[in-house]
């Protein structure tokens, strides 16, 4: 004995029984009873009808077995080092204290400035050496380039 399916509602179909549709297009749509069939014909969406069976699936109603959720892992922490820094490095920094801190940024800072005055120093002593003195009259760009100067 072959059960057809109903096209509309999904409802198991008997034989000898409902109604058989063939579109334009050679397609087949059976029906188990006219309500499913001028349900169809008026372009009706089974998803939206409450006691279809595709609403029914759709909506997750009357599963008898209660499928087990999946279970979603928790995520586990793990603290391990960078490239500029390893564990050991980064948890010592983390449990100083703000005085500390601040002052190792104080000694950054002013090393920094020492740095710099020591640069400036030594680009001071070379300047004078390198440089030649030129007696002929300042020229600005666009004259070099050969402009007709405002003209």
């Amino acid at each position: 004995m072959k059960v057809e399916i109903d096209s509309f509602s999904g409802y198991r179909i008997y034989p000898s029984k409902g109604k058989l549709f063939v579109r334009g297009d050679s397609k087949v749509f059976r029906f188990a009873g006219s309500k499913n069939a001028s349900l169809f014909l008026q372009r009706k969406n089974p998803r939206k009808i409450a006691w279809t069976q595709v609403y029914r699936r759709m909506h997750k109603k009357g599963i008898t077995e209660e499928v087990a959720k999946k279970r979603s892992r928790k995520t586990v922490k793990h603290q391990r080092g960078i490239v500029g820094a390893d564990l050991a490095a980064i948890a010592a920094k983390r449990n100083q204290t703000a005085a500390v801190r601040a002052q190792q940024r104080l000694a950054a800072i002013s090393k920094a400035k020492s740095e710099k005055k020591d640069k400036e120093v030594k680009k001071e002593k070379a300047k004078p050496a390198t440089r030649t003195a030129t007696t002929a009259p300042k020229v600005s760009k666009q004259q070099m380039k050969g402009g007709k100067g405002g003209r």
